[in-house]
């Protein structure tokens, strides 16, 4: 059984255009490395040959990934602000140090730590999934224990 993908309508779409531009530009690019690689003659000592075949295994492996993901997908789309839930941002604040924080909950798949958007299978989503504004979560780190309280759902 296949895991569920989940993710916002904005990560769909991001995954749909990735694919798309996969099958449209970078298939036809790497199909094209083949057939140069070829008329190289000899496969068995051509380099450019083995990296076109290795980069076609990459391009069609991701190809079937992001398919996997669209048609297992559970699009998350009206998110409540009275808990926290996938979909939802929250502002916290680090109780130690009185940090503040924000952050946005989205699928595993979607998560980028860059640009403050966390998985719901991190640790920290998942000590605030369910939680209100004002409750405390303990977060279990590699790092260690620490707490943090929920300012603001939205």
């Amino acid at each position: 059984m296949t895991k569920e993908t989940y993710l916002t309508e904005k990560g769909l779409e991001d995954i749909k255009q990735e694919l798309e531009d996969l099958k449209l530009k970078k298939r036809p690019e790497v199909i094209n490395a083949l057939k140069e690689a070829r008329a190289l003659g000899d496969l068995s000592e051509n380099a450019e040959y083995d990296a076109a075949r290795s980069e076609q295994a990459t391009v069609e492996a991701r190809i079937i990934e992001l398919e996997s993901m669209i048609e297992h997908a559970v699009i998350i789309k009206e998110v409540k602000t009275d808990k926290v839930a996938i979909g939802n941002s929250v502002k916290i604040e680090y109780v130690e140090d009185n940090e503040t924080e924000e952050y946005s909950i989205v699928g595993s798949k979607e998560a980028d730590p860059f640009n403050n958007k966390i998985s719901n299978e991190s640790p920290i989503a998942q000590a605030i999934i369910g939680l209100k504004v004002g409750d405390i979560a303990k977060v279990a780190s590699p790092n260690g224990e620490y707490q943090v309280k929920i300012l603001e759902i939205f």
